[in-house]
């Protein structure tokens, strides 16, 4: 799967930050977080100045901060990317875009049907973009049906946004009576 240079980049980061932290955390007496994370941000800033020949690498990292995905804060003398929580959750949604989905074993499919009051429009569109991100496809404007194996990953969303008692959740498999 091909991912937009934003979602990429992200990814990388995420990834750089948790190898950091990883690192930081074993190595003892502590050093200066400069010394870990310059070496990672001097690869990622030449391995993306290659990739984006029609912008500078700073006008990037600006373009992902005035998205909100990122911020530069101070780190031991030297300034540092901080993913955001609207990064994280785009870490989120790449990576569940990213996952080899595996068709249910059982051959059926999960049906989710859904009412959100308009008081929860926000809440209506996390859900639709969630379920793009999970392979589920539009049956109906507030039906969407899925083959892949994310039952309990489709409760968890419901439960973590408080949808439940607007959703209703399906097993369902296609009849074959003739």
């Amino acid at each position: 799967m091909r991912l937009p240079i934003t979602d990429k980049f992200l990814w990388d980061l995420y990834n750089a930050i948790d190898k950091v932290e990883r690192v930081y955390s074993s190595v003892s007496p502590p050093r200066s977080v400069r010394q870990y994370v310059y070496r990672d941000v001097i690869r990622l800033r030449k391995e993306y100045e290659r990739r984006k020949n029609r912008r500078s690498f700073s006008q990037f990292i600006h373009y992902l901060q005035t998205k909100g995905y990122i911020k530069i804060k101070a780190l031991g003398g030297t300034k540092g990317l901080v993913l955001t929580p609207k990064g994280a959750e785009k870490v989120l949604r790449v990576r569940r875009k990213m996952l080899k989905r595996k068709k249910r074993k059982d051959g059926r499919w999960i049906m989710i049907v859904f009412d959100v009051p308009e008081k929860k429009r926000v809440l209506r569109q996390i859900l639709r973009a969630t379920l793009v991100d999970m392979g589920y496809e539009k049956f109906q404007q507030s039906v969407w049906v899925c083959p892949y194996d994310v039952f309990e990953e489709t409760e968890k969303i419901i439960r973590e946004y408080h949808l439940i008692p607007f959703v209703k959740l399906f097993l369902i498999e296609e009849s074959t009576q003739s």
